[in-house]
């Protein structure tokens, strides 16, 4: 599985990148069902004006709406960071199988950092999440968009 996980978040990977390349915030996604890419993508908050526009959320209705149902049951998402409370809620609601991502977002991953969001029990579904696939790639194109930001 490791292999596949790999190769997958190098997809989230380029939609990160083209997503920095845009001004954003460098961060990509995308969903597998079947082991066919289903939908991408990326943060898209400034361009659109749009503070639900992560690249979680982008991907969850590109994928709704290409398979034409909200239940995206037996799916994985692929994010190069650990998401937040609105799109690990999200996740929740689609029924995500099973969440793949990269780097820990210290301040305000859901996940596994804080809260607990994807298996807490009191919730009608879990999911199955594992973090750090090629986190040093993730973080990597995280602080370099930053830095380039601070020096101008």
């Amino acid at each position: 599985m490791q292999a596949i996980d790999d190769e997958f978040m190098r997809e989230a990977l380029t939609e990160a990148e083209a997503a920095g390349k845009d001004g954003e915030v460098p961060v990509g996604a995308i969903i597998v069902l079947d082991g066919n890419v289903i939908a991408r993508g990326r943060n898209a908050m400034r361009g659109a004006n749009d503070p639900t526009a992560h690249a979680e959320i982008v991907a969850l209705r590109k994928a709704a709406s290409s398979i034409g149902n909200y239940r995206l049951v037996g799916a994985t998402m692929y994010s190069t960071i650990e998401p937040c409370a609105m799109c690990a809620g999200a996740l929740i609601h689609a029924r995500i199988e099973r969440l793949v991502f990269g780097a820990k977002d210290p301040k305000a991953g859901a996940v596994e950092t804080h809260f607990g969001i994807c298996n807490a029990d009191f919730l009608n579904h879990q999911v199955s999440a594992e973090g750090g696939i090629l986190e040093g790639e993730c973080r990597r194109v995280l602080q370099s968009f930053f830095r380039d930001r601070r020096k101008t």
